[in-house]
């Protein structure tokens, strides 16, 4: 970006740098940034950071439009979007938290009235910010606005470049010019000590240091550590390093120097850069050892969250997410025991545990959520963690609480499970020993208590929906199909795999006479409950008019006129069969529903020639539905069917139809109900089924005399 941010970059002194600089410095913020939205809208991408490493941001560099988020929802809804710790990010946004898990204060506002793009302030307080007063929202919404006119005063639309600039936010620095008093009193120091300014850079490194890192000083010196020190670009330091920054607590972590030389890191950060002690770790360590990593798992927080929120994001029901807790988040952060409630009428109810007897769960089941009996109680109505490193700490706080005296477990941690504001329940993690959460366990702790309330709102909200579609699906279904003497009737219904279990397709036998009989099948447009419903109207439909003596053709026409009236804004196909036992024949209709399938007393099948007339409900006039007339003698078997049974991606429907035929043909001595599960098993669908099936069988099994 040229001048004022465009093309080619920006200059020192310019005045974009002065206005983030500026609204840096005025909201008492640590850092601030500045997203703008690329031209395809499908990312919003960081032109610029002011008071925090460039390098150390470098995982938030990009990030994606379409999910929710403190600046993605700023630039949508063009509002100011504030989070002030890390427990109410994890609740508003929990995607967020789970890729940013240090405890900030945060604020995104909306870069408006910029004509060539759309953009955000992002700026980050030290844990502990409280609330912005409305004066202060005011004046960091001027800032804003100044960075914004800044922006629109460019002549063409600014770029994202590859990498963001660095904006220090007391202007640009004159190389740093240590006195010779401290640099003498530094050089005399046993221990190795860095100096880092806040782009990461190393500004000072000490003779002990340059010993302990194996570099001369001069080779150290403006260069970030990592860089410089090829053993330091892993995620362990990488992380301790961006916990630090981002939290201003002391950060402690070892490191493994080429070649077996393990070295204690102190980082210590306040806002004008970061000071580092190095010590050699004189404990002897075998050189297997993983180094430990300020508290976190050996993996980086970050990079943990995002395989447990990918695993938690294939999770399907209530059990699921127990698991799933049980098995990868307690072995992940050392935990021996597990418990995971719901809340239900001022009760805690337990839905799964590990590391757990039978009789201490009974025993906690049920306790109230008041929140001066209970931690978890206390965790619920604040929204906020609590944690106790030891049994002296929750007994104190809780005396009659039943979990110190009945589980045996030494330190707990209980994270709130809200989901969209709203308090689902709470996880219990539980150590055997006494076990001091550092903040880096906490940072994570936090935002994946969020992750698992959705996982958990998905799964209850999923599991509520399948019992409500099955249910009314076998409402909506006959229960049973009528007796008629001299046929045999067997019938399924396999919904689609995707989705809620529930369809449109549906068949029905309706008794009209002694000899006579309806047979009718069709399939509703769509796999939701609206069509479900409307599936249950159109059959309703239908039974009406067959047993009222309407002839195929006037059945269907009836029931397309029925549909007009109900304004469904849906088409249905239907195919409805007359069958005329005495006299061995059917008369059908179709209203743009596939053939049916006519095997012979010699198994000889093939599909059924009829001229189908248009879907019902498609609202284009009084519509025709040709008859056509067949012969169905004694043996012979009518297959009626959806096109779930018979459509395969990339495949002709009319050669799937004939090979269904076929195999028909060759399954001429199976009894019936064997021979309507093995064509729907045949289908190959049963756990990947795109579309509802729908199957119904009709055999004529002897004569019937009128």
């Amino acid at each position: 970006m040229s001048g004022i941010g465009v093309g080619e970059g920006l200059a020192e002194g310019d005045p974009f740098d002065e206005a983030l600089a500026s609204a840096v410095r005025s909201a008492g913020a640590r850092f601030g940034g500045v997203y703008l939205l690329d031209p395809a809208e499908a990312t919003l991408g960081l032109i610029a950071l002011c008071g925090v490493s460039v390098d150390a941001f470098a995982p938030w560099w990009r990030t994606v439009f379409a999910i929710r988020g403190l600046t993605q929802d700023a630039v949508r809804e063009e509002r100011f979007v504030w989070a002030g710790s890390l427990e109410e990010l994890a609740q508003l946004y929990p995607r967020v938290a789970a890729g940013v898990p240090y405890p900030n204060a945060m604020a995104a506002i909306p870069l408006t009235g910029v004509r060539h793009c759309r953009g955000v302030l992002l700026l980050a307080w030290t844990p502990g910010r409280s609330p912005l007063s409305r004066s202060e929202r005011r004046r960091i919404t001027r800032s804003a606005q100044r960075i914004a006119h800044v922006l629109d005063a460019a002549a063409v639309a600014p770029l994202i470049p590859d990498r963001p600039r660095f904006v220090h936010p007391h202007g640009p620095q004159p190389p740093a010019q240590p006195g010779l008093a401290a640099t003498d009193l530094v050089e005399r120091l046993p221990l190795g000590t860095l100096a880092l300014d806040l782009e990461g850079r190393i500004t000072f490194v000490n003779a002990a240091a340059a010993t302990l890192l194996g570099r001369p000083a001069e080779q150290l010196l403006a260069t970030l550590p990592w860089k410089s020190l090829p053993w330091l670009d892993n995620a362990t330091y990488i992380d301790a390093y961006r916990m630090a920054v981002n939290s201003h607590e002391i950060v402690t972590l070892t490191v493994l120097r080429p070649a077996e030389q393990w070295l204690d890191f102190r980082l210590h950060t306040d806002d004008s850069g970061m000071s580092i002690l190095i010590t050699p770790d004189c404990a002897s360590k075998p050189i297997a050892r993983q180094p430990p990593s300020a508290g976190t798992p050996p993996e980086s927080r970050i990079h943990l969250l995002m395989v447990l929120a990918a695993a938690l994001t294939e999770t399907i029901g209530v059990q699921d997410v127990v698991d799933l807790v049980a098995d990868q988040i307690l072995p992940a952060f050392g935990a021996h025991g597990m418990i995971m409630s719901t809340v239900d009428a001022g009760r805690i109810r337990i839905i799964g545990h590990r590391g757990y007897t039978p009789d201490v769960i009974e025993q906690l089941d049920g306790v109230p959520t008041d929140a001066d009996l209970t931690p978890a109680g206390r965790a619920l109505a604040t929204g906020t963690a609590v944690f106790f490193a030891n049994r002296s700490e929750l007994t104190r706080l809780y005396p009659k609480a039943k979990v110190p005296q009945n589980s045996g477990k030494q330190s707990w941690a209980f994270l709130p499970l809200i989901s969209s504001g709203r308090p689902l329940g709470c996880l219990l993690l539980a150590y055997n020993q006494p076990h001091a959460f550092t903040l880096a366990e906490r940072s994570i702790l936090t935002p994946l208590a969020g992750l698992v309330a959705q996982a958990l709102d998905r799964a209850h909200l999923y599991e509520t929906k399948h019992s409500l579609a099955h249910t009314l699906q076998q409402a909506l279904l006959p229960r049973t199909l009528p007796t008629i003497a001299g046929l045999g009737v067997a019938a399924r219904y396999l919904p689609a795999s995707h989705g809620m279990d529930i369809g449109g397709d549906f068949y029905d036998l309706i008794r009209l006479t002694d000899t006579t009989a309806a047979a009718v099948i069709g399939d509703v447009q769509g796999h939701d409950m609206t069509a479900a419903a409307l599936m249950g109207q159109v059959r309703m439909a239908v039974h009406s008019h067959a047993t009222a003596g309407a002839t195929p053709d006037q059945v269907l026409a009836r029931t397309d006129r029925d549909l007009a009236d109900l304004d469904a804004s849906r088409f249905v196909t239907c195919l409805y069969a007359h069958l005329d036992l005495a006299r061995q024949r059917v008369t059908i209709a179709s209203a743009g529903h596939p053939p049916p399938l006519l095997r012979h007393p010699d198994n000889q099948t093939h599909a059924l020639d009829i001229r189908p007339g248009p879907p019902l409900g498609l609202g284009i006039g009084p519509p025709s539905y040709p008859l056509s007339t067949a012969p169905f003698p004694t043996t012979s078997l009518l297959a009626l069917y959806t096109d779930g049974l018979v459509e395969t991606p990339g495949t002709d429907i009319t050669e799937t139809t004939a090979d269904l035929a076929r195999h028909l043909s060759r399954l001429g001595s199976y009894p019936l109900h064997e021979l309507v599960d093995t064509l729907v098993r045949r289908a190959g669908r049963a756990d990947q089924n795109a579309d509802d099936t729908a199957l119904l069988l009709l055999q004529h099994n002897r004569a019937v005399i009128p």
